[in-house]
């Protein structure tokens, strides 16, 4: 056991991330099935659907699982009310400030984690009360930072500044990457893009699809005036780079972007309006799989890697 799965009570310290539109209940139950620890994705749920997925989730699964709270979100009062209501005990928060929520949360006995991009923000989310960081490089897909730290520079740095347990993320979907993440000083990790090619995540078929065709520089970070995002290139993204050839303002950006724009991609899929959020690991992700097949890989090639870097001396 290390200090992530002791934390959660898991098998492995491998977290599923908690994405809009992709990390329904049956992604989360059958992480958390496998070994490691679900994430109900609250970001793109209305209140009473979210509460909804829990109790399906609780139903699915008799294992720890959680629920990602993004707190740039509308109705986030009501999210949390609901998540204490049905009886959530791990709660991941990000995009806002973890000193609004984490007290509360663990006054009802609720484990908190915040993810940040970067060694300042862990230390506010530590002095915050939470229980341990998600550290997110620039590689991952999704919001992250603007300040484009890789993952390979961040984790160390975070650890540096830290006492209490780090997950890495951003970059990671293979066995040999976690390895990595934990000898640079992450006590697991996070995966967001493998598990949205599975089964069990509700991203649409065509999307699923998209990712798996993805290959090295097919994504790119943008939108960091409103919230920054790694996207895949279509359409959509290149009628952004057409607009930001005119030096646009934000409200320009706001207009473009409109409404549903993420739903429409990766939940309804359409691959040429849709905002397709992937991180650049896609350029690995060769196949549609089963979670406990893609968690089994993962751990097998973790083993595996263990051993062979065991040989290596310098």
């Amino acid at each position: 056991m290390n200090a992530i799965t002791q934390l959660f009570k898991i098998q492995y310290p491998i977290i599923q991330g908690g994405m809009i539109w992709n990390s329904g209940y049956k992604l989360a139950s059958a992480v958390s099935n496998a070994g490691g620890l679900g994430l109900i994705g609250a970001g793109s749920m209305y209140p009473d659907v979210l509460r909804e997925h829990i109790q399906k989730c609780q139903q699915a699964t008799s294992k720890p699982f959680g629920v990602n709270v993004p707190m740039l979100y509308p109705n986030i009062e009501e999210i949390i009310q609901i998540i204490i209501e049905e009886g959530v005990k791990i709660v991941f928060t990000s995009a806002g400030n973890p000193k609004t929520w984490t007290t509360y949360l663990k006054e009802h006995g609720i484990t908190v984690v915040h993810v940040v991009s970067s060694s300042k923000f862990a230390l506010k989310a530590q002095e915050a009360g939470v229980d341990a960081v998600v550290a997110e490089g620039f590689e991952a897909g999704g919001h992250n930072g603007r300040e484009e730290t890789t993952t390979l520079t961040l984790i160390p740095m975070v650890k540096e500044k830290i006492a209490i347990p780090l997950i890495a993320a951003g970059g990671i979907a293979t066995g040999r990457g976690m390895l990595a993440a934990m000898v640079l000083g992450a006590d697991g990790v996070q995966m967001g893009s493998r598990f949205v090619a599975s089964f069990e995540s509700s991203a649409h078929a065509n999307f699923k699809q998209t990712v798996i065709e993805t290959g090295e520089g097919d994504t790119q970070l943008t939108l960091k005036e409103l919230a920054p995002v790694r996207l895949i290139k279509n359409k959509f993204y290149n009628d952004l780079q057409e607009l930001y050839q005119n030096c646009p303002k934000k409200e320009d950006l706001e207009l473009l972007l409109g409404k549903r724009r993420a739903k429409r991609g990766m939940f309804e899929g359409d691959l040429i309006e849709g905002e397709l959020e992937i991180g650049q690991i896609a350029g690995l992700i060769h196949e549609v799989k089963s979670v406990q097949d893609i968690i089994d890989e993962v751990v097998l090639e973790f083993r595996n890697a263990s051993q062979e870097i065991k040989g290596i001396v310098l």
